[in-house]
């Protein structure tokens, strides 16, 4: 990921009036250029979450799943697209025709060279202080899931899962992710 030079923070609109042909973040106000697609093995992983946790959340009212690029809007100097999000049914009212306008209750990033660190530090650190719920960071190389939930202002560790693992999510009631279905 690379920036831009700024004189002053970047806003929302600044944002929306990038090139369509580029993926950006907005990060406290810095326009951060996208890295090049995922591989292959980073799209295997979220189409698989995405599969489970999708109809899940649908066939028992729980909420929606959508994934990147999905704008979330955290701030006016915060727009960022995580790679699948869950926003749930008492708060759909923040998901717009434009964007999600808010915090998702849960956001996964699925790490890639270019954007573990990024994840793991500012990305988390943003999610606390805007509200997620709870964060999960897949990473497909080492085939686990690290799982953190919103505690007292920051990102807790409430688990790390490997490929045989099982986990549940309070979000979600009633479903286990079955890493071996993931990865």
């Amino acid at each position: 990921m690379t920036t831009r030079p700024s004189l002053s923070p970047c806003t929302y609109q600044d944002y929306l009036n990038t090139p369509d042909d580029v993926r950006y973040e907005l990060i406290d106000g810095e326009l951060l250029v996208m890295e090049p697609a995922p591989t292959p093995s980073h799209q295997r992983v979220a189409v698989n979450l995405t599969v489970l946790l999708a109809p899940f959340a649908r066939v028992h009212g729980l909420g929606e799943v959508l994934v990147a690029p999905t704008d979330v809007r955290l701030s006016d100097t915060n727009v960022v697209q995580p790679d699948i999000l869950f926003v749930s049914a008492g708060r759909a009212s923040i998901i717009t025709e434009r964007d999600v306008h808010g915090a998702p209750d849960l956001v996964v990033e699925i790490a890639s060279p270019a954007t573990r660190q990024r994840d793991r530090s500012v990305k988390m650190e943003l999610y606390a202080r805007y509200g997620v719920a709870e964060y999960w960071l897949a990473d497909p190389m080492a085939a686990t899931v690290e799982t953190l939930r919103l505690e007292d202002g920051r990102m807790v560790a409430t688990g790390r899962y490997s490929r045989t693992d099982t986990f549940p999510t309070p979000l979600l009631p009633g479903l286990t992710i079955d890493l071996r279905e993931i990865f």
